[in-house]
């Protein structure tokens, strides 16, 4: 059966034919986290495939996993074309390492997640919060329900995280 739900006035579905990503979205509205580990390297994918993408396996077991981070980028949203978020501006796009297989299957990867800053439930961050978060900010998931048996994973700054002390952020006007 899809899914379907309403996110800040964007229509949202997931057809009843992509089981990896029912699967995936079926997960986050328990607000649990889990990805894909391959059957034959063990190794974690992002996003939900039907195959490996290191070793082409199409066997895989989903996996809970810690979703905790760094900031590896972001973008700031000033312009939003969605009239609904216009109101919720500048609001954070970002791009965050998992702490987990960072560095594997080489030096230069990591499973990197793209969602939201959000404040703990889920909401979208306030200008205050997004001041403060830039490259190297700790981060963790959490879910922003949308409907019975949808939401959306997010983030939001780690307050069990050691900080940076400067975050390195794009120079404003």
């Amino acid at each position: 059966m899809s899914l379907q739900g309403t996110y800040l006035g964007m229509s949202l579905t997931i057809d009843d034919l992509d089981h990896e990503n029912l699967a995936y979205f079926r997960h986050c509205a328990a607000h649990n986290f889990h990805l894909q580990k391959c059957d034959n390297c063990a190794l974690l994918r992002y996003p939900p495939t039907t195959g490996c993408p290191w070793c082409a396996s199409p066997r895989s077991t989903w996996t809970a996993v810690e979703a905790k981070g760094e900031v590896h980028s972001y973008e700031e949203v000033h312009h939003a074309i969605q009239p609904a978020f216009k109101a919720k501006t500048p609001y954070l796009v970002l791009l965050v390492d998992l702490d987990i297989q960072n560095g594997q299957p080489s030096e230069y990867e990591a499973l990197r997640i793209v969602a939201n800053l959000a404040t703990t439930d889920g909401a979208l961050a306030p200008v205050e919060l997004v001041r403060t978060v830039g490259i190297g900010t700790r981060v963790r998931m959490v879910f922003a329900d949308v409907a019975e048996g949808l939401s959306l994973p997010q983030w939001t700054i780690d307050e069990t995280a050691e900080q940076p002390e400067r975050p390195w952020r794009y120079p404003l006007e």
